[in-house]
């Protein structure tokens, strides 16, 4: 693996900004019930006093074990989806296909004293009735979604802590790096990273290789094709800003474009602002981020890039308080006439990169997009959002791509740019804090590019989600 000597780097510079700095105690915070996307960055140990439990759930999410802030935490997840999908690929698959998407997870998080922790998360999905049989990210029996250990203590104002094992990797808005939430097995990897904090800053450095799922029973293995490093680093600005930056990089003995397929070593470098949506009063929020890749492919260089925004506006005093938001993505395609891959490659994005089309549809490779969408709060807990998306392709001598970025329709001979426009709705009732319930449609309209060189017809596209989580 060619991430030996970044490691090393980012273990040393985190060392020595955690260690020239005092190690103070971080001040006590309110106790925190939500569940998090990672479960294993949710903290029970305000449950060690019995008077603050008070739901079902309370007592398996602080088992003590012995003195000295020894405890086990348990929790879970359970997810029914129905999917109905007609046209798959603007017609490749020219039928309406309906299945059931089954997800199961349970974790046990195992706090021994300040300095070692394991994490375990078991993971089983389960598909049915799918017609052409389950896809990678529909079906995994069961398997470990995470397995590690962790030594260091993080309740410092400084600290470092190293990490080694099977984990999720999930960072920023998710363009790049993500667990997978959206399809119905998420991703992991096989590796190290070491976290730290120094100042103000959080920074991760990790070596991994992704996780191959395979559909039986513990039987997943790194995929020793491919070998993936990076360094994350984000910290608070000013006024509720906060600033990302982050280098990636992937190792793939084989990688697949509209150009062809040779070894790619390809490397992004990206920076990213952005202010979270506004719970009290009314603001503005917005997500900016810009990734430049360079590398090799074969005998040929790589250039590429993308550049995102999302806009939005948010007036949590007004009836329904709505949010009106822009989004605004270019993501750079390839002229195979030249010596240098223009085609950006996503990494591991986040599954619902468009929202409503989880798993079908284009994705962020080649593309220019506009995406407005209105979303408003009723009573009990109910939310409902509109959308459209509208997409061209960036290079007229590349194809389009699926979210992962393998190739689903080849550029051919169409100079078309439009590739079409998805207008979609979704309806979530979150009931508590444990159970919900989703309603999500979209029909992708198939542009001029698509008719001509695919079927070119138009995806209609339904998911009914169910889900619990303790």
């Amino acid at each position: 693996m060619r991430a030996g000597s970044v490691c090393v780097v980012a273990c040393f510079i985190g060392m020595s900004s955690v260690h020239a700095q005092a190690d103070e105690p971080e001040p006590p915070v309110s106790p925190v019930r939500t569940y998090s996307l990672l479960r294993e960055n949710e903290n029970w140990s305000f449950l060690k006093d019995p008077s603050l439990r008070n739901d079902f759930w309370d007592p398996i999410k602080y088992i003590p074990l012995r003195a000295n802030n020894w405890y086990l935490t348990v929790g879970g997840e359970i997810r029914e989806v129905f999917e109905n999908v007609g046209n798959d690929n603007w017609g490749k698959q020219p039928y309406m296909n309906t299945f059931f998407l089954q997800r199961y997870m349970l974790n046990t998080d195992w706090r021994l004293g300040k300095q070692f922790r394991v994490f375990v998360q078991l993971k089983s999905g389960l598909e049915l009735y799918r017609q052409g049989g389950p896809r990678p990210i529909d079906e995994k029996k069961l398997d470990f979604e995470a397995a590690y250990v962790e030594i260091g203590n993080s309740d410092k104002k400084n600290w470092i802590v190293l990490r080694a094992g099977r984990q999720e990797l999930n960072y920023g808005s998710g363009r790049l790096l993500s667990v997978r939430e959206g399809p119905n097995v998420r991703q992991s990897f096989d590796g190290v990273k070491i976290r730290s904090k120094a100042g103000a800053w959080n920074i991760d450095a990790f070596a991994v290789r992704p996780d191959l799922d395979k559909i039986g029973f513990f039987n997943n293995a790194p995929d020793h094709k491919t070998a993936f490093w990076g360094l994350y680093a984000t910290r608070p600005w000013h006024r509720g800003i906060s600033f990302d930056t982050y280098y990636l990089g992937e190792d793939r003995k084989t990688a697949a474009f509209n150009r062809g397929t040779a070894t790619e070593l390809r490397h992004s470098v990206a920076a990213r602002l952005w202010r979270p949506v506004a719970a009290e009063e009314s603001a503005w929020d917005f997500d900016d981020e810009a990734v430049w890749q360079f590398g090799s492919f074969g005998s040929d260089s790589i250039r590429a890039w993308t550049v995102a925004t999302d806009q939005g506006y948010s007036l949590p005093k007004l009836p329904l308080k709505p949010r009106f938001s822009v989004k605004a993505d270019v993501s750079s395609g390839d002229d195979p006439r030249g010596h240098a891959l223009g085609t950006f490659y996503p990494v591991f994005p986040v599954g619902n990169y468009f929202g409503v089309i989880a798993d079908t549809g284009p994705g962020p490779s080649n593309f220019i997009d506009v995406h407005p969408r209105i979303q408003v709060q009723l009573p009990h807990g109910v939310s409902v959002s509109s959308d459209v998306v509208v997409q061209w392709r960036e290079n007229l001598h590349d194809g389009v791509y699926a979210v992962p970025g393998f190739l689903l329709v080849p550029a051919g001979t169409s100079r078309a740019r439009f590739v079409g426009y998805r207008p979609g709705v979704e309806a979530r009732w979150q009931i508590n804090r444990h159970a919900y319930l989703q309603a999500d449609y979209g029909i992708f309209y198939a542009g001029q590019f698509l008719k001509e060189a695919s079927p070119g017809r138009n995806i209609n596209y339904l998911e009914l989600w169910a889900g619990y989580k303790f």
